[in-house]
């Protein structure tokens, strides 16, 4: 499992107050645990005014490149923000992201022309975000046909379906494995991402679906997620799954885990 580790939002109350104060050590700790923890990626987003989101981006950019070589994935709603940090980064890692909505797919792909960066698609467009199958697919070909014009690969490429909460939608999570499914037999390569925690908003024991939803999203061939590493529940989850799924040959990577103490005796 690809991880992108979301605990540098500045939507998140803990993190906008750091920003604030430019508290460069609690953002490296956040960084440096989610590191320890197994994220793949380092998700940073300023999440603040937009004639401050530039400057803000850029030194989240710097503090976490101090603190942990893992690569940093860039996030930000507007692109031309991503377009003037990128050249911040240490090393390739993972704009977030682009979709069919405006000019977003026109400003970032070419900034992966020619290296080895990935992206985050969002099948949603200028309407939103569609709740059809077929709509959502004929979005993840646009993009990808795109990103082919600058030679990028659908296997840098990793496609969030945007799951929607449970509450809203009872079919949400067949929904979800069917999208995956659909996209996966039409890009093997592909990677199929997302926020697997949206799926429990307003609802009570939120922990309880959302590991759940995480397993039926691994099985219908989820390999990335946008999530926090440090909870040992869905961490848990995500080796467990993969062990009963045939995929971790002896369950040595379980194991491995347990041994790490990534996994262990669920939250209360």
């Amino acid at each position: 499992m690809i991880i992108i580790g979301e605990k540098i939002n500045g939507t998140i109350p803990v993190v906008k107050e750091a920003i604030e104060k430019r508290d460069a050590d609690f953002i490296a700790d956040r960084a440096v645990k989610q590191t320890e923890a197994g994220a793949s990626f380092i998700d940073v987003c300023a999440s603040t005014a937009p004639e401050y989101e530039i400057e803000t981006l850029k030194w989240l950019m710097e503090v976490v490149q101090d603190a942990t070589d893992t690569p940093l994935c860039i996030d930000s709603p507007n692109p031309r923000v991503i377009e003037a940090v990128f050249k911040y980064a240490n090393k390739p890692g993972m704009l977030n992201s682009i979709s069919e909505e405006g000019d977003k797919c026109e400003v970032l792909l070419p900034l992966m022309a020619g290296n080895t960066w990935e992206v985050v698609g969002l099948t949603c467009d200028n309407n939103g975000i569609p709740c059809d199958l077929d709509t959502k697919v004929a979005i993840t070909r646009s993009m990808v046909e795109k990103a082919a014009k600058y030679d990028i690969t659908p296997d840098r490429i990793h496609i969030d379906p945007c799951v929607m909460a449970l509450s809203t939608e009872n079919n949400s999570m067949l929904n979800f494995a069917a999208e995956i499914k659909a996209i996966k037999a039409l890009y093997p390569a592909i990677h199929v991402t997302g926020a697997i925690s949206n799926i429990s908003f307003g609802l009570p024991v939120r922990p309880l679906l959302n590991k759940t939803a995480m397993a039926f999203a691994i099985e219908a061939g989820m390999d990335s997620a946008v999530m926090d590493p440090l909870n040992r529940d869905l961490m848990g989850t995500i080796f467990a799954t993969y062990a009963l799924m045939g995929q971790d040959k002896h369950c040595r990577k379980y194991s491995k885990a347990f041994r790490a103490g990534q996994i262990g005796p669920l939250s209360k």
